[in-house]
Parts: C-alpha cells; sequence; structure tokens
C-alpha cells in the first residue's frame, strides 16, 4: 500500500505543468500552442523568453527531486531513483494536460540531484560546454544523457547505472524529431543574448 502511494505521489508531482502554469498565470499564454508545443524549459525560453524558462526549467528540476525523496517521508525502503523515475514518466504524460508533457531532462536531472548531487552538477557543467560548442539544446541534452550512464558506470552503482540507462532512453526517444532535425540541418540553435533559444 505504501509503495503504491509513494508511486502515485511521484507521478502526480512529476505531473505538475510547469510551463503551463507559468505560460497562463504569468503570461496568459498556452505554450502549447506555440514553438515546438512542448510543455518544457526550452519551449518556455522559445516562446516567453529567459525568466520564465529559467523558472519552468527550476519547476522541472525540483519536482524530480522532490519525487525521489517521497519514499522517505514514508520510512519506506522503496528507492529513491524508481520513485523518481515513475516521476519523470509523469513529466512526459502527465495527467493535468492531458498527457502531452515534456521530454524528460530536467526532470531527470532534478532525480539526480537527489541522489548523486556530484553526478547532477558535473552532467550540468558537461551540458553547458557542450551547449556552448553545438548551440543544440537537444543534442546537449542527449550527450549529457549519455555522460551520466558513463559516470554511474565508473561509480558502479547497479541502480544508478540502471535508473540512468532508462532516463537516457526516455531523453533520445523523447528527441525523435530533433535528431531528424539535426541531420537535416534544421533544428534550431540557441542565440545566446536573444529571447529566442
Amino acid at each position: 500500500m505504501i509503495i503504491a502511494l509513494i508511486i502515485i505521489i511521484a507521478y502526480l508531482l512529476g505531473s505538475i505543468p510547469s510551463g503551463l502554469i507559468v505560460g497562463k498565470a504569468g503570461y496568459g499564454i498556452d505554450i502549447r500552442e506555440h514553438g515546438s508545443g512542448n510543455l518544457g524549459g526550452t519551449n518556455t525560453f522559445r516562446t516567453l523568453g529567459v525568466k520564465a524558462g529559467l523558472i519552468v526549467t527550476l519547476s522541472d528540476i525540483l519536482k524530480g527531486t522532490a519525487a525521489a525523496s517521497v519514499p522517505l517521508w514514508f520510512g519506506s525502503e522503496f528507492h529513491p531513483l524508481l520513485a523518481g523515475i515513475f516521476a519523470v514518466i509523469g513529466h512526459m504524460f502527465p495527467v493535468f494536460a492531458k498527457f502531452k508533457g515534456g521530454k524528460a531532462v530536467a526532470t531527470s536531472g532534478g532525480v539526480l540531484l537527489f541522489y548523486a548531487p556530484v553526478l547532477f552538477i558535473t552532467m550540468l557543467a558537461f551540458f553547458f560546454i557542450l551547449l556552448l560548442l553545438t548551440k543544440y539544446v537537444s543534442l546537449s541534452s542527449m550527450l549529457s544523457g549519455l555522460y551520466a550512464v558513463v559516470f554511474s558506470i565508473v561509480l558502479g552503482d547497479v541502480w544508478l547505472i540502471a535508473i540512468t540507462c532508462v532516463m537516457t532512453f526516455f531523453v533520445i526517444y523523447r528527441h525523435r524529431a530533433n535528431i531528424s532535425r539535426i541531420r537535416n540541418g534544421t533544428e534550431p540553435k540557441v542565440r545566446f543574448g536573444k529571447k529566442a533559444v
């Protein structure tokens, strides 16, 4: 019963549509009707600018962190990474937004922030280095996921290896269209100092 409750809470936390809330409450805009139509941070940056994008990204990270901590609320031995996975699923398929959510990047990072903060910090640095070099948010996100898998293998944490593999699969799968656009040379690049991303 406790495990089921943990899973439900984690999923509901992940389902909180940060991009939709910020867009409608702060700007009167449904970001699903703009840009890529995605509820994640990148589309929020594109649609509403840096401030809104940062708020949404941070919110999506923190809901992953909160979800991973849920087992502690109940004194349960249910693994925090498993709870985190259900938050990531909630982020991708949110019950509060007709099951059309984000691409799993920020919420996955939030789960890792709770369980392996050193991995999260180094992965974040890796992401920004790649972003500066490639100008592609999508490519930087996918390669950062692969970095997390390699880091986990080096640590030798079986749970972390398994969950980072699952998260990275989610991230790459959710970026299928981006991969095609990168190949075609039509994927939007970051324009630093501009509103659009």
